[in-house]
């Protein structure tokens, strides 16, 4: 026994002593715990950390390829950084009653040119998004064998996407062209469309009447 070692005067301190060293052990075994306990807690965080990162960076619009026809989400969303384009504001029908000049942009989500295209949709919008209305397309949502009116966007479409369609305030179509078309080509149409400065003229859209001399079209 451990107490046979030293000498006591009564079995009252022996066993006072057992007890000592009984509890200093439970104490040692805690700490123990206690330090096992907080390396699991640890080593759990990093773990969390790290999947939490993998995930991020997999479904960040940086891990998208816009050079690639895969579905990967709407691409004004992931590649123009752009999501007040869909849904739009009006739609046809809605645009043409209010006699606004429309800008139909059919894509689909899963082709690398309307992907590269939506940066130039989304200029437009920029320049020209408060007196035009931006409608993109998508030809997944067109309804097959269907006879469309010309107040319906799928009366335009032509079986080919990118496709780029503008219609001036009286419903006439002043520009159709499929494929990525450059930003400067639509200015022109929409400069004529808005009685603009042509671009040689003024960078900034500028009416040609006199009375809005100075009025910017975007204002």
């Amino acid at each position: 026994m451990i107490y046979s070692l030293f000498k006591f005067d009564t079995i009252a301190q022996a066993n006072l002593y057992r007890l000592s060293q009984h509890g200093s052990g439970i104490c040692r075994l805690t700490i123990g715990i206690s330090s096992r306990q907080k390396l699991l807690r640890l080593f759990s965080l990093c773990l969390l950390i790290i999947c939490t990162g993998l995930f991020w960076f997999n479904s960040s619009p940086a891990m998208a390829s816009i050079d690639d026809d895969r579905y990967e989400g709407n691409i004004y969303i992931l590649y123009a950084g752009n999501g007040s384009l869909v849904p739009p504001r009006l739609n046809l029908k809605q645009s043409l009653k209010r006699e606004t000049p429309a800008i139909l942009v059919y894509y689909i989500d899963d082709s690398s040119d309307c992907k590269q295209y939506s940066f130039v949709v989304s200029r437009l919008q920029e320049f020209y998004g408060r007196a035009a209305s931006i409608i993109p397309v998508s030809v997944d949502s067109l309804a097959l064998n269907t006879q469309y009116t010309p107040q319906e966007e799928g009366y335009y479409y032509e079986g080919k996407v990118p496709q780029t369609v503008i219609l001036d305030q009286q419903g006439k179509v002043v520009f159709n062209e499929q494929g990525q078309q450059n930003y400067e080509a639509m200015d022109d149409v929409l400069r004529e469309v808005f009685d603009l400065f042509p671009r040689s003229e003024s960078e900034q859209l500028k009416r040609r009447s006199f009375n809005e001399f100075n009025a910017e079209i975007t204002d």
